[in-house]
């Protein structure tokens, strides 16, 4: 989840306090995108001035909290979750705010500072301390330095962007770092003044995807690498749950997993399958008495993962409501065609059931600002499976070919805990070469699945992207393609846990 690379000019200041939470914290996930170069020109000219209108920024960064608090105690959980879903929220009003005022910006370079970054940062620093102060109230341990260097925000500038049209101006050709980084420009949002000039950000809703968030896939060099060789002790089954394509469209913008208790925690759709009584409000008591879509009713398990739209101006229901509209996700929900939930084994041992109620995200909603080290997104054509698989871009695919997107969560466990305070550490995946988990870890069955969509391809045509589609997520992160993700509870009755494993185990093929 790599951020931006072309640096023009950052304050040491700036560099100094990254450096120094980066230190504290391990460096992990820590991004840090310079501030528009204007704003801190010293000079307020005329000249000046046109050069932020001419540079304006495209995104507020700022470091993801909730990744880097790895040990908070279980007494303490539910109100930091409900403390790092205020810090999303006011990322998303930021980022709003970002969107409507290019007139305000265009007209006094400090204006984004002032008004947007700075504000900010004192909302962040007060929410960030009541963090520190519910994990010390119950014992736990915090850097509390270091947690407050978290507090300061950073903003993307636009670059390779027009003037007119409203779309950058690459054509998806220079997208040498796989779109991430290439024609991110900033936009309005759809209740943005149009009298105001706009840097470009591409997109219905002016958050993306660009023309650089493509690519045609026939074009793409084979990078599809080896599985490892299977073991003696290889688990080579095979369990698939037949759990429907949401054709009932049971959506919301919550996540249980991430900010239980907080609606609208996710800040976009879901699409639900399986558990059909999942919201913030949930609990293992309510997912076992919920109904399921799934062929065997003894799979209750909650499966859900951000809906994807084509942008073709449709009005859906959510057009303006928090998570749709209001925050960017636009256009129309499109139901996959297929989607495949399967679970295998592991190349190198046996593996032991799932313990109930065991969550696992994988992917990364935040890639924009948490660069590609939790990427997990996989993006392909029917065809093209086999040979290529996309990280930082939406395929173009040939005609008679259909959109997939593909995940495989991880397949390794602690052996103890069934979630965790950053809901990864208690989870990870299999070395890629071996197949073997590491750390101590236990091998559980590896839930992998695929959604295949029937889109009309788009098209680019002097850089403008037409019949554009993206997934769904927050405004901020501009709708790249990795940002897909993923979110599984396992939830199971009638022993269907073990029949799963020992399915697996047998080199059985079940269903």
């Amino acid at each position: 989840m790599g951020r931006n690379d072309r640096k023009r000019r950052t304050p040491m200041a700036t560099k100094a306090i990254a450096a120094s939470a980066a230190l504290a914290l391990g460096g992990a996930g820590l991004l840090w995108a310079q501030m528009n170069a204007s704003a801190h020109e010293s000079n307020s000219s005329g000249q000046n001035q046109t050069k932020a209108a001419a540079a304006q920024v495209a995104t507020i960064a700022c470091p993801d909290v909730g990744q880097q608090l790895t040990n908070v105690p279980q007494q303490a959980r539910q109100g930091v979750a409900t403390e790092l879903a205020n810090l999303d929220k006011q990322i998303t009003e930021a980022y709003a705010r970002l969107a409507s005022t290019r007139q305000a910006q265009a007209n006094d370079a400090s204006f984004v500072q002032n008004a947007i970054v700075g504000p900010l940062k004192e909302k962040r620093a007060a929410t960030i301390d009541r963090i520190r102060i519910d994990i010390q109230r119950v014992g736990g341990s915090v850097n509390a330095a270091a947690l407050k260097q978290l507090a300061a925000c950073t903003t993307q500038t636009a670059t390779n962007t027009t003037t007119a049209g409203g779309q950058n101006n690459n054509g998806g050709q220079n997208n040498n770092n796989g779109g991430q980084n290439n024609g991110n420009t900033a936009a309005p949002s759809a209740s943005a003044s149009a009298s105001a000039p706009a840097a470009n950000n591409g997109g219905q809703a002016g958050n993306g995807p660009t023309a650089a968030d493509f690519v045609d896939i026939t074009k793409v060099a084979p990078n599809v690498q080896a599985k490892p060789q299977k073991q003696a002790q290889a688990s080579t089954g095979s369990f698939t749950t037949r759990c429907g394509v949401n054709a009932n469209k049971n959506h919301n913008t919550d996540n249980v997993i991430v900010a239980p208790g907080v609606t609208n925690g996710a800040h976009h759709e879901h699409d639900y399958v399986g558990n059909q009584k999942v919201n913030a409000f949930s609990t293992n008591d309510s997912l076992l008495a919920a109904p399921s879509s799934c062929q065997n009713q003894s799979d209750l398990s909650a499966y859900y993962w951000p809906v994807v739209r084509v942008q073709d101006g449709s009005q859906e229901f959510d057009a303006n409501a928090l998570g749709g509209g209001k925050e960017g996700n636009v256009g129309k929900i499109l139901t996959p065609q297929s989607a495949q939930i399967k679970y295998v084994g592991s190349p190198a041992s046996k593996v032991v059931a799932m313990p109930q109620f065991l969550r696992i995200i994988t992917g990364d909603a935040k890639t924009l600002t948490n660069g590609l080290a939790n990427a997990n997104a996989h993006w392909s054509c029917t065809g093209f499976e086999n040979k290529v698989q996309l990280t930082e871009q939406y395929p173009i695919c040939p005609q008679g070919s259909n959109v997939v997107r593909t995940f495989a969560f991880q397949s390794c466990w602690d052996g103890v805990n069934i979630d965790s305070a950053n809901h990864r550490t208690h989870v990870a995946f299999a070395d890629p070469a071996s197949g073997v988990c590491g750390n101590g870890f236990k091998a559980i069955p590896q839930l992998t699945m695929r959604l295949v969509y029937k889109i009309t391809p788009p098209t680019i045509q002097n850089g403008v992207v037409k019949n554009a589609y993206a997934v769904d997520g927050f405004p901020e992160q501009l709708h790249k393609a990795s940002t897909d993700h993923d979110d599984f509870i396992s939830v199971t009755k009638n022993n269907l846990a073990a029949k799963i494993a020992n399915c697996i185990n047998t080199g059985k093929k079940c269903q």
